[in-house]
């Protein structure tokens, strides 16, 4: 089973207060009213206190009011067949980032290499919907990929890597990608089956870690994804 998210002082709100900024209006939808909405929903999928407290969470509009169980159990049945994979070896504050991404185009899991412990601040709470799996080593990772029947594909702009826009990802894919600066490790570019790179044109040698695990997954889905099931 994937793990469950740990215990982290930036991932501990929960119900209503999940998403309030403090900024301009708050976010969500407040309790609900009887004599606007009518009846409350006897749905199982619904929270009785988010029905009561309001629902200001960061979630699309289809499932207020729902419980994060009732959530997770729809997406489900409508996860894609990528994984996504970030090494983890120096506590990289772009993983929350991938996480975040990994929810939005729904992918199968998130895979952690490296330390178990990841800075989940700029996941936004979205590591509560998306399965998350810990992996210590790359060797676990491989044969994890290899028992699943992934093509593993490596996000780097080193030598010998082929172009991401001329390249056609498999639809059975981890995509893997490693820490700011370093990029990813030697070890695992050896071990997968392709290497790909982001066109770039600019003075800088290479591109955010989150931003380039965006422009890859957006690939992947508008390759290999239903448009008609997006939000």
């Amino acid at each position: 089973m994937p793990d469950r998210p740990e215990s982290d002082p930036d991932s501990t709100a929960a119900g209503p207060t999940e998403w309030v900024t403090g900024i301009g209006p708050a976010i969500g939808v407040g309790p609900w009213i009887e004599e606007c909405e009518g009846p409350l929903p006897g749905d199982p999928r619904y929270d009785r206190e988010l029905l009561a407290e309001g629902d200001r969470r960061n979630v699309v509009d289809a499932y207020r009011y729902w419980t994060r169980e009732a959530i997770v159990a729809d997406l489900d049945t409508r996860r894609h067949d990528f994984h996504v994979a970030i090494e983890n070896w120096g506590h990289d504050s772009n993983i929350g980032t991938v996480v975040r991404t990994a929810n939005a185009f729904l992918a199968a899991e998130v895979h952690i290499v490296g330390r178990r412990r990841w800075n989940r601040r700029g996941a936004m709470v979205t590591d509560r919907y998306q399965h998350l799996r810990h992996h210590a080593t790359v060797d676990e990772l491989m044969a994890w990929a290899r028992e699943h029947d992934l093509t593993v594909v490596a996000v780097d702009n080193t030598p010998g890597a082929v172009a991401l826009e001329r390249t056609e990802l498999p639809r059975r894919a981890l995509l893997v990608f490693g820490q700011e600066g370093p990029g990813v490790s030697d070890e695992t570019q050896d071990r997968a089956d392709l290497t790909v790179s982001i066109a770039q044109f600019g003075s800088t040698r290479s591109i955010n870690a989150g931003v380039a695990a965006g422009i890859v997954m957006h690939s992947w889905i508008a390759r290999h994804a239903d448009l008609d099931d997006a939000w």
